[in-house]
């Protein structure tokens, strides 16, 4: 899948398309997309560099009800084990995110923009030289595609390249689809990954910003709801799904 300039703003997805966070119980998904696990691969010195499908589940159910407490005993799926435990279920991260939550880095033929409370440790900035630094050397072609390839591999949309002469970001192409995250290098699974434009609303019908891929928490420890930060990682949680990477890559050509 070739990464593309896209005009500044995801494209929404189908309507048929959405996902509702209920307050305090799990993500309702509507659409029917597709679904699978999605592990974060090494490169050759250990370092997070492409994804690679594994075991695909199921979305027929309409809605499919996806557990966001990180205890159901039905995983990926809601069993209502929300109800009977102790978490802390609420939506803290603003809809509308305010500009002051963007950071920018300048090179010569790139920007790129860092949201960093988005962050989810999936490390795709670290190979080869950070994604900023390589930002900032964006007039040397390999710096270049590296720094393009690194913002765009992030799954939740932390970091984005700019073209500075067009304006435009540089994103996959994603059809509407979910990926489950996992990362065997720290022995901990991530966050619903959520790719394609597909809208991510409240209860109440406020929407949050529609986004090419966005990372929300299953895992109930995030204290970024509905968004991941990242604290999967820290407490090492498992959702012990078993599947193994042995389907497509994202990138198509892993080089």
């Amino acid at each position: 899948m070739p990464i593309r300039k896209n005009e500044p703003g995801p494209a929404p997805a189908d309507g048929r398309f959405s996902i509702t966070v209920t307050e305090k119980g799990p993500f309702l998904v509507f659409g029917r997309p597709p679904f699978c696990e999605q592990f974060i691969m090494p490169d050759a010195d250990n370092e997070s560099w492409y994804f690679q499908e594994g075991r695909h589940f199921s979305t027929e159910a309409e809605p499919t009800a996806l557990c966001r407490c990180g205890a159901s005993a039905r995983k990926p799926y809601c069993d209502g084990a929300h109800a009977r435990i102790a978490w802390d279920p609420r939506l803290t991260a603003p809809v509308r995110p305010s500009d002051e939550q963007t950071e920018r880095t300048e090179g010569e033929r790139l920007a790129m923009t860092d949201r960093p409370k988005l962050c989810v440790f999936a490390r795709f900035c670290h190979p080869h030289g950070d994604a900023w630094t390589l930002t900032e050397r964006s007039a040397d072609p390999r710096a270049r595609a590296l720094a393009v390839r690194e913002a765009s591999m992030c799954p939740s949309g932390r970091l984005t390249a700019w073209d500075k002469a067009t304006g435009s970001p540089y994103e996959f192409r994603f059809e509407p689809s979910l990926g489950l995250i996992e990362d065997p290098a720290i022995g901990a699974s991530g966050g619903l990954w959520i790719r394609g434009g597909i809208p991510l609303r409240r209860e109440n019908g406020e929407v949050y910003e529609l986004r090419n891929r966005v990372v929300v928490c299953r895992c109930g420890h995030s204290a970024n709801k509905p968004y991941c930060d990242g604290t999967h990682a820290a407490v090492k949680w498992r959702d012990e799904l078993q599947g193994d990477p042995v389907g497509e890559t994202l990138p198509e050509e892993v080089y």
